[in-house]
């Protein structure tokens, strides 16, 4: 399948990372949720067609939990750094750094462990028709997925308020303002609070790390 992966990531550093996870759950157990996210979506996105694989990371995996076997999993994939002012501006750079291979390019984050390397093929196999964008609504209002065939499209981000109940479809109205032509994927739930873990890891596959978290957790 010609689409390039494009994972973006924040290495999950105690104190750094999931701070509304760790209001409750405190700084060590938040950061290993948010690795185990990550291992997971980086298995599933291994374990799919895609023709290139790639990873926009913010932060050190030295001070990382489960950081030497992130580190392990991002050997074979293309990794650079995250750059720009606020999230909308580092998701457009993370589009155009990942689109040098002349893929489309289909752009996920870190809070949806529960994909799998068939959602993921059968979303980012909508991109090979010409000129199609794909978006993956969240259930609270945000999006889990992006896919576009021309990285100028991520343009659209910049004027998006992101974090917020409508980003999603604030997001898919400033696509289709360019010009894109977008077809709609399934709504995720995204994990982003305490309450959001054990619905998320029921739907995930077994012997996921998630999964295994959440539990221990109980």
């Amino acid at each position: 399948m010609n689409v390039t992966a494009l994972i973006v990531a924040k290495a999950p550093v105690p104190g750094l990372a999931k701070t509304r996870l760790a209001a409750t759950l405190g700084d060590d157990t938040a950061a290993d949720i948010a690795a185990a996210a990550l291992l997971d979506t980086l298995d599933a996105v291994s374990a799919a067609d895609f023709a290139v694989r790639a990873v926009a990371l913010t932060g050190d995996l030295a001070d990382a939990a489960r950081g030497p076997e992130i580190s392990a999993k991002l050997a074979s994939y293309t990794v650079f750094r995250q750059r720009g002012d606020g999230f909308a501006e580092r998701l457009l750079h993370a589009h155009l750094d990942a689109a040098g291979a002349g893929h489309p390019v289909f752009q996920i984050g870190m809070d949806t462990p529960q994909v799998t390397a068939e959602l993921l093929e059968s979303s980012a196999s909508l991109l090979t028709d010409p000129g199609a964008s794909v978006l993956g609504m969240a259930e609270d209002g945000g999006w889990w997925a992006l896919g576009i065939p021309d990285p100028e499209l991520a343009r659209a981000l910049l004027g998006v308020p992101m974090s917020t109940p409508d980003t999603g479809a604030k997001t898919r109205a400033a696509l289709v303002d360019l010009g894109a032509h977008v077809s709609a994927l399934p709504e995720l739930r995204d994990v982003d609070h305490a309450s959001d873990l054990a619905a998320v890891a029921a739907v995930c596959p077994p012997g996921s790390r998630f999964r295994a978290v959440a539990a221990s957790l109980q």
